[in-house]
């Protein structure tokens, strides 16, 4: 992910402003390189590796030892059962760690991670960072939340409790088509200044801005 620009941060800024400037709702912007680091699906693939492994070496043993004699000078060795298990068990390690190394490359990795378990990480991250920067932190419980997860190309909106008891999780439609648009264009900033304005027009209509409203949480693009 490249870093923002001080004039793109100050364009979503501006758009936060603007969008609460007619809405009590309070609209916090987060921005992740990625939501997880996946190890556990780096372990899984080099686990799979060497079962499959130990698989081909116990289906076509025949594939192998000629190759391992000529390794060890051509002679016709004896393959004893342990010295088999030997054999298996070595190959097996050395298929889980070379594939475990190969993807310590994060893109490679990134590419092997099944589409629903990404999007199921996304969502926990965009949760978790709500619980700890947005719910029940305005008087009315009006904030919400808007994601972007840039490795995972998904975003999400998670609102609070007030939102969520007047308006259904696909209003929000709009606002990711909107957004994410703009986006697959390369214009992050943009994209979620589109997210935002629409995330405010579905507020405003639903929680309007009162005459002694106040600012509670920041308008600024919080980058992690």
């Amino acid at each position: 992910m490249g870093a923002m620009t001080d004039s793109e941060r100050e364009l979503i800024t501006q758009a936060v402003a603007a969008a609460e400037s007619e809405t009590a709702g309070e609209i916090v912007t987060v921005l992740a390189n990625r939501s997880d680091g996946y190890s556990d699906i780096q372990l899984g693939w080099a686990i799979l590796a060497a079962i499959t492994a130990l698989a081909v070496v116990a289906m076509f043993p025949d594939f192998y030892l000629p190759k391992v004699d000529w390794l060890l000078g051509g002679w016709n060795h004896e393959w004893t059962p342990r010295a088999l298990l030997t054999l298996a068990a070595i190959i097996a390690i050395a298929k889980f760690v070379s594939v475990w190394l190969i993807l310590l490359w994060q893109p490679l990795r990134m590419l092997l991670v099944p589409s629903p378990v990404k999007s199921a990480r996304v969502r926990e991250r965009a949760v978790a960072l709500f619980k700890v920067g947005a719910e029940r932190r305005t008087h009315g419980r009006t904030g919400i939340l808007i994601y972007l997860s840039m490795q995972e190309h998904r975003a999400e909106i998670v609102a609070d409790e007030a939102i969520a008891a007047i308006v259904p999780a696909e209003v929000w439609g709009e606002a990711m088509a909107d957004m994410l648009a703009e986006i697959k264009q390369g214009r992050v900033a943009h994209g979620l200044a589109a997210g935002i304005r629409d995330v405010g027009i579905v507020l405003a209509e639903h929680f309007p801005r009162a005459d002694d409203d106040v600012n509670e949480l920041p308008d600024r693009l919080i980058e992690v």
